[in-house]
Parts: structure tokens; sequence; C-alpha cells
């Protein structure tokens, strides 16, 4: 059979979103190739025709879950700093994301089995994860502070979903985001002021066209 243009790549993406919501839950190791096959419908031949090893679909899956976070850090040109900043922590270090990781990000989910893997994976993990610091620390004015809001997001949603009372989930997550946002009020963007996206897909931005930056954001293909 013959298929249009296209048709190939867009199966493909719908498929990883299906199997990052299954790994993102259950874990990569403990999700082995026929419970993908059962739970995406697809034959043995479909699964190999698109991945051609479970590695190379891990190092799919981790291309495209970083650059989808990316792309949410790069939207909302329109709100100021601030307002993004509150909306990126109440959207993150919420209880919904530390109880459903199907859903959520993948660097709470998968960073430990990513660790695991080989340098093919890793590689992939590291240039999609500089590319999303870069949009973050281009919003923030400051490479050091753009870290340290990863790592305290992430290291955040991880600790909680290891607590059995939800009670203390949320007293966690709600001492994260008062320092979060207590250390990011002190910020200050390069000369003072907000920086204007003038174009996500890149992670540039600029006070107005003619003053784009000279170094975009890498794509997470390096």
């Amino acid at each position: 059979m013959r298929y249009p243009p296209g048709y190939k790549e867009k199966k493909r993406r719908e498929l990883l979103k299906t199997i990052g919501h299954l790994i993102k839950k259950n874990g990569f190791a403990a999700t082995g190739i026929d419970t993908l096959m059962q739970r995406t419908g697809m034959t043995s031949g479909a699964f190999y025709s698109h991945f051609a090893s479970k590695n190379e679909l891990l190092q799919a899956l981790v291309a495209s879950e970083l650059t989808a976070s990316s792309a949410l850090w790069a939207g909302r040109t329109q709100d100021s700093v601030e307002e993004w900043i509150d909306s990126e922590l109440e959207r993150y270090l919420s209880l919904q994301h530390v109880q459903h990781p199907e859903e959520g990000c993948l660097l709470p989910a998968l960073a430990a089995e990513i660790a695991r893997a080989d340098a093919s994976v890793r590689t992939i993990y590291e240039q999609a994860l500089l590319q999303g610091h870069c949009i973050l620390s281009r919003r923030l004015g400051d490479d050091d502070l753009a870290w340290a809001v990863i790592n305290q997001m992430v290291g955040s949603i991880l600790v909680a979903r290891a607590l059995p009372s939800e009670t203390l989930q949320r007293t966690l997550l709600n001492a994260s985001k008062n320092v979060l946002k207590s250390l990011l009020q002190r910020r200050k963007s390069p000369e003072g002021r907000a920086a204007q996206w003038v174009e996500p897909s890149t992670g540039a931005f600029a006070d107005n066209a003619a003053e784009i930056p000279p170094r975009p954001c890498p794509s997470a293909g390096g």
C-alpha cells in the first residue's frame, strides 16, 4: 500500500506520544516491546519499521519529549518575565504533575534510566537539555540561575513522587515554589528589563528585530 507524503513521519510522532505516556508512567526498562505493541496496536514488523531497536526508540523519545518541553518554555511570548515565571512554576510544580507522570516532563520520569543508557542516548539528552537551558537562561537573563531552576523543579517532582502522603507532597511543592519565586523576584534581566522573544523556534530574543543576539539556542539534534 502506498501512503501519502509525510504519513510515516506523522505516524512516528503519534507512536512516540502514545509510547511516551506509557514509558513515563511505567519506566523504560520495565516496558517491553510486546507491551508497547499491544498498547499501540502495532505488529512487530510495524514497530521495527519505525525504530530499529529499543535503544533507537529511547533516543527518539528523549529528543521528542525534551523538544516539546523546550517549546513550552519558548511559548507565551506576550507575557512579562514575571507572569511567565509564576505560570511555569504553578504548571510544573503541581500535584497533577506529581501524580500523573505519563502527562508530564520526561526528566523526573526517566533521568535515572537515561543515566544508565549508552552514550548515544545520553548525548541526545545533553543536547536537548542544553536547548531547554538556553531558552530558560535567556528568559531569566542568567545561565546559573536557569540551571538552578531546572534542578530544583525536576528534583522536587522526583522527591514528591516517592512520598505516600499527598499532604507532604503539597508541602514540598509549595516550599519549592515559594523559594524559587523569592529567588527569581530578585533577578534582573539584561539591562534591567525583560527580554522580548522574536524567534521561539531557535530561542533567540531581542528588544526589537534589529537586536537579535548572534548565538541561537542549539537544536535537540545538536
